[in-house]
């Protein structure tokens, strides 16, 4: 998600198409989703022909649905969304439910990708002891998949050593090192590729020796589930492993929201969009806080931006989500993002910021 995220952020060009719909997992509810993207195609088709060229909108139209004739609607998710426009054409399926829209714009609209990033819990599991080592990727409660490869990993270091020198404490430990530097190791490369933080499974004296040999400390939650599950099915201990991931997230969004009330008293508050959006513009803003589910047409009009109504949304020159594109703004200037859940910000219509100074 993190790849296909910057990936995007760096494209701009007149029509960027953004079709964002929530979808199924199971059937029958399943065989409406192909519908329900057809319908998605066909505002496109409505829209490109109303605002370019025939030849621009037959072009992106046939890259458009050739994307959709490879998605395997048996695979779906909580939610599906297609990016298109001249040189990309690439789908992506979220555990998220979004709101449907078809949006063009002069960029993508990644907002939902961050909300998942930021708002669900994507993790790794590792599934810890002496002899074997098994990874594991979860998404809040939910399975995404147990690796085959390096993983599991087993401890031959014990085998084939003299028992005497097996007997002695210190030498059984040296072992065990090694053997969790190998398997740090592998974890490491694999997050290299998709940097997630790593909740262990394993008993209390595996957990602490494994922190002494962890070249990314900072990774790995500093709370872990206390029991041998080597042999457990790994949906179980996904199971039992998002309550201490959820546990630790509570922790965080009240320290956020702690931010938040600190800022209102210290008047580094900001609640008005183009106030906001200069401040952006200016390096200010250290983050935006949004409801979930919040989104807002509008346009820009002598550099300011003003509201319209959700069914001129549609029109030319009209921005699909201003939220949107501040979010993705603030990013780029190095500013981060939470999203809170609705009515947390009703005081501010559900959009604010805090400046860094």
């Amino acid at each position: 998600m993190n790849t296909t995220l910057k990936k995007l952020k760096n494209i701009s060009s007149d029509n960027c198409i953004t079709i964002i719909m929530n979808t199924h997992r199971t059937l029958p509810e399943r065989l409406k989703d192909e519908i329900t993207l057809k319908n998605h195609i066909k505002e496109v088709e409505t829209r490109l022909l109303a605002d370019t060229t025939k030849r621009e909108a037959t072009a992106l139209l046939e890259k458009l649905e050739s994307l959709a004739d490879q998605i395997d609607h048996a695979h779906n998710l909580e939610s599906l969304i297609l990016f298109v426009n001249e040189d990309i054409a690439k789908f992506t399926r979220l555990p998220i439910q979004v709101s449907d829209r078809v949006m063009i714009d002069s960029s993508f609209s990644t907002r939902d990708l961050v909300r998942a990033m930021h708002s669900e819990s994507n993790y790794y599991i590792l599934v810890l002891n002496q002899d074997k080592v098994r990874l594991v990727e979860a998404l809040n409660d939910r399975l995404v998949t147990e690796f085959k490869s390096p993983f599991p990993i087993e401890n031959t270091l014990f085998f084939g050593k003299n028992k005497t020198q097996f007997d002695v404490a210190s030498k059984k430990r040296s072992l065990m090192a090694e053997f969790f530097n190998q398997v740090d190791k592998e974890v490491n490369a694999i997050r290299k590729e998709n940097p997630l933080p790593v909740l262990i499974v394993t008993v209390e004296e595996n957990y602490h020796e494994y922190l002494k040999i962890a070249d990314e400390k900072e990774s790995i939650f500093t709370s872990f589930l206390n029991n041998s599950r080597i042999e457990e099915i790994d949906h179980v201990i996904v199971t039992e492993a998002w309550g201490i991931v959820e546990a630790h997230n509570i922790a965080k969004n009240v320290a956020r929201k702690a931010e938040l009330l600190k800022a209102v008293t210290e008047n580094k508050f900001l609640s008005d969009t183009n106030e906001i959006r200069r401040a952006i513009t200016e390096g200010r803003i250290q983050t935006l806080f949004i409801e979930k589910g919040l989104f807002q047409p509008a346009v820009m009009e002598d550099d300011e931006i003003r509201y319209v109504k959700e069914e001129d949304r549609t029109k030319t020159d009209v921005i699909d989500d201003i939220y949107d594109e501040l979010i993705d703004l603030n990013m780029s200037f190095g500013g981060d993002v939470v999203f809170l859940p609705k009515g947390e910000l009703s005081k501010f219509n559900g959009f604010g910021a805090i400046t860094r100074y």
